[in-house]
C-alpha cells in the first residue's frame, strides 16, 4: 500500500505534501501507540548471585548448517524486493512515454511483488507441509532468478509489473517456509532468539539492497540490477540445494549407523 499510495499521490498533491502526509500518518501512529496501548508492568525477577550465566541461544544449536541457510535466504529475499528501490522511477521513466505516470507506475511495481505474496503465502505453506519447506525455498529461489532476467529487457511498464507480481508469487512461500526451518532445527528455548537474527538478516538485505542496487545502477547500468540480484538468488538457490543435500545425508548415514 506504500508505494501505491506514493506513487499516486505526487501528481495529486505534489511530492512536498507527500513527505507532510507521510510524517501526519506517522505521527497519528505515535499517538495511538502513547495513549490508547497500556501495559502491566512486569514484577521485577528475583536476583540469586549464585545463579550460573545462561548459555547464549546460538550456542546451544547442535547443528548451524540450516540455520545460517535461513538467515542468508531471509536476507536474499530483502535484497531481492529492495534492490530496484533507488533505480525504479528512473527506469520506468525510460519505458513510458506520460511522463505524469512515471510515479503511479513506479509505485504499482514496487507494490506488484508484496501483492503476489499476499496471494500466494499461504498457498506455499500449505504446500511446503506436504513436499518438504526446503523444497519450496529451493524452488522459490531458482524461480525468481528466472523471472529477474527478462526484467532486464522489458520494453512497456506493465511487463515489468507482470513480472514484479510473478516474483511476488513465487517468494511469497519464504517467509513460512525460513521460520518452518529454524523452529524445526533449534531446541526449545532459543526458538525466539534466532527468529530474532532472522529479522535482523532481512534488515540487513533491506540496507544493502538499495545500497549496491544503486551503486550498480549508477556505475553499470539499470540492467546490471536485475542480472546481479538474479545470480544472488540462483546461488542462494544452490547454497540451499547443497546443505539440504549433506544434511539429509547425515541423517541417512546416521540412521543406517544406529
Amino acid at each position: 500500500v506504500g508505494p501505491l499510495l506514493g506513487g499516486a499521490l505526487p501528481p495529486v498533491i505534489g511530492i512536498r505534501a507527500t513527505f507532510l502526509l507521510s510524517g501526519g500518518v506517522i505521527f497519528l501512529a505515535f499517538l495511538a501507540t502513547t495513549f490508547l496501548i497500556k501495559e502491566t508492568p512486569r514484577p521485577a525477577a528475583a536476583k540469586t548471585g549464585a545463579a550460573s550465566k545462561p548459555k547464549s541461544g546460538w550456542s546451544q544449536i547442535p547443528d548451524k548448517r540450516p540455520v545460517v541457510a535461513m538467515l542468508a535466504t531471509g536476507m536474499l529475499l530483502a535484497f531481492a524486493t529492495m534492490s530496484i528501490e533507488p533505480i525504479i522511477t528512473v527506469y520506468v521513466q525510460q519505458l513510458i512515454e506520460d511522463e505524469s505516470r512515471v510515479t503511479l507506475v513506479a509505485g504499482v511495481v514496487m507494490s506488484a511483488a508484496a501483492l503476489g505474496a499476499i496471494l500466494s503465502a499461504s498457498w506455499l505453506g500449505k504446500l511446503a507441509d506436504r513436499i518438504g519447506h526446503w523444497n519450496v525455498v529451493i524452488a522459490a529461489l531458482a524461480i525468481s532468478a528466472l523471472l529477474l532476467i527478462p526484467q532486464a529487457f522489458v520494453t512497456e511498464g506493465w511487463q515489468l509489473i507482470g513480472l514484479r507480481f510473478l516474483m511476488g508469487l513465487a517468494l511469497g512461500g519464504l517467509l513460512p517456509c525460513i521460520t518452518s526451518v529454524i523452529r524445526h532445527n533449534v531446541p526449545d528455548g532459543v526458538g525466539g532468539n534466532v527468529l530474532g537474527l532472522s529479522i535482523s538478516a532481512q534488515y540487513v538485505g533491506q540496507v544493502a539492497g538499495p545500497l549496491l542496487g544503486g551503486f550498480a545502477g549508477g556505475h553499470f547500468g539499470m540492467r546490471s540490477v536485475f542480472l546481479g540480484t538474479s545470480l544472488l538468488m540462483a546461488g542462494g538457490a544452490a547454497y540451499n540445494w547443497i546443505v539440504q543435500s549433506r544434511r539429509t545425508r547425515n541423517i541417512l548415514a546416521q540412521a543406517g549407523s544406529s
